[in-house]
């Protein structure tokens, strides 16, 4: 009877079809119009773990689009082992930026372009087929597994915590992958260990009850974009360091060991200058690049507005004027105690002829970050250092994925992030793309990794 790693390779042209398969299906969770395809996909994957082997399948309900759970429990001895992932898809807009139809998958030069290919329904595929790869050659699994796909992701989990709440025994575990992840380069190992959490808010300011001829009140009339400017001047310094009141008082600096591994990465800030055409990077002072955009808070404004805002000129001065912030969090900060130590500095900020108010957005999520001894995380580099040789990479994101402090919270553990995309491949993009032999190593990493981990316990 072949071994798990023989049996890969022997299905290979039967699971680069049913990836074909499932890439076809446009699971767009963010357009209602596609709420039936994005049930169907959750019933395709439901149905490929079945075909695996895998026990107890079947979908969670939620106010929106289902989960997808499945189990394999027959290692009495072994610990758990959850998967989280997600099925759902970024809309392909633009479409004439497309070289080939986005839901029509299509292979060029060893990389299979179409939506969803890298963001992840090729990373979704890998543990199913690893667990289906032991289930033939000997019947069992190491250890004991359990599967979550939700299908909202893209969207922000809006009702991920509510289904780990409403199913917190179900799928109670040990240990967690996130299998929504990627590699830095096709010979360099990575995987996840953080993401910084976001804390989302809106600030208005009203000087008056109605705009104000800007001649026959100007002089005497407060502009409320003045104030709105003046206040969001009061929240950042010249070099950087945010200035709100009590922002940093929970933050816990990066360690020397956190440190050290965040320099081990190579810096690719000057990338992102090439690619958007930035006139110059700035931060936090005291820290690098890559720390500043990783293992350090931010806050920014992303709109501003107020006023006349038409063709051509209206001598107003405006009743009222806004701006949108998204703060970056870091352990041990809160969205809640950030956006109100916003909400205190802009009250202690306000001159009294206006009025200011800060008015929480809905999207925040906590910052996470895998502890440094987590064993998951210890099994996964020793596999990805063998089979690559060469030490993984430890990285932090400086995006925000909500589904992993939820796990932490509700389940209390630390998902490590382990995937086979390429950060260059074009996720949320247009001609986003799977390099197939990645992929293939992918299906590898992750049947020699049910193996260590049960070795581990």
């Amino acid at each position: 009877m072949a071994d798990p790693q023989t049996y890969l390779e022997q299905q290979s042209e039967r699971y680069y079809d049913d990836l074909l398969s499932l890439l076809r299906i446009p699971s767009i969770s963010t357009d209602p119009a596609r709420a039936a395809d994005v049930r169907a996909t959750a019933e395709w994957v439901a149905e490929r773990m079945r075909a695996a082997g895998l026990e107890g399948v079947r979908l969670l309900e939620t106010a929106g689009h289902p989960a997808v759970y499945g189990q394999w429990l027959g290692a009495p001895d072994g610990p758990t082992l959850l998967f989280y992932g997600h099925y759902d898809v970024q809309p392909p807009d633009p479409l004439d930026e497309w070289v080939s139809p986005p839901f029509e998958p299509t292979l060029r030069e060893g990389r299979l372009y179409a939506r969803g290919a890298d963001d992840m329904k090729g990373n979704l595929l890998l543990p199913i087929v690893a667990c289906e790869a032991w289930l033939r050659t000997g019947g069992a699994l190491p250890v004991n597994v359990k599967f979550v796909f939700e299908g909202e992701e893209e969207i922000g989990s809006p009702h991920f915590g509510d289904l780990l709440a409403e199913h917190q025994a179900l799928l109670a575990c040990d240990r967690a992958i996130c299998t929504d992840g990627g590699q830095l380069a096709e010979d360099q190992p990575t995987v996840g260990v953080g993401t910084r959490g976001i804390a989302a808010a809106e600030i208005h300011v009203r000087t008056a009850n109605t705009d104000l001829h800007s001649g026959l009140a100007g002089g005497l009339a407060p502009n409320p974009i003045h104030v709105l400017a003046n206040l969001l001047a009061t929240m950042i310094s010249a070099d950087g360091r945010i200035t709100v009141d009590g922002f940093y008082d929970e933050v816990i600096p990066p360690s020397a060991e956190e440190r050290a591994a965040i320099a081990a990465v190579p810096d690719d800030s000057s990338l992102l200058q090439d690619r958007s055409g930035l006139r110059g990077l700035v931060g936090e002072a005291g820290y690098t690049a890559m720390e500043r955009n990783s293992a350090r808070p931010t806050l920014e404004v992303n709109g501003i507005w107020g006023g006349y805002q038409g063709a051509g000129t209206k001598t107003v001065i405006p009743a009222e004027a806004h701006a949108k912030i998204t703060c970056r969090l870091v352990p041990d900060q809160e969205p809640a105690g950030v956006i109100e130590h916003l909400r205190e500095h802009v009250a202690r900020h306000a001159p009294a002829f206006a009025e200011a108010t800060v008015v929480t957005l809905p999207g925040s999520s906590d910052p996470f970050l895998v502890p440094g001894d987590e064993p998951t995380l210890l099994a996964a580099e020793h596999v990805l250092e063998g089979l690559y040789g060469r030490a993984p990479y430890r990285t932090r994101s400086g995006g925000s994925v909500g589904a992993l402090p939820l796990l932490r919270r509700y389940l209390g553990v630390s998902a490590v992030t382990i995937g086979f995309g390429l950060a260059a491949g074009g996720a949320h993009a247009p001609n986003e793309f799977l390099p197939l032999d990645l992929w293939r190593r992918g299906q590898r990493v992750y049947a020699m990794l049910l193996d260590a981990l049960a070795e581990q316990d």
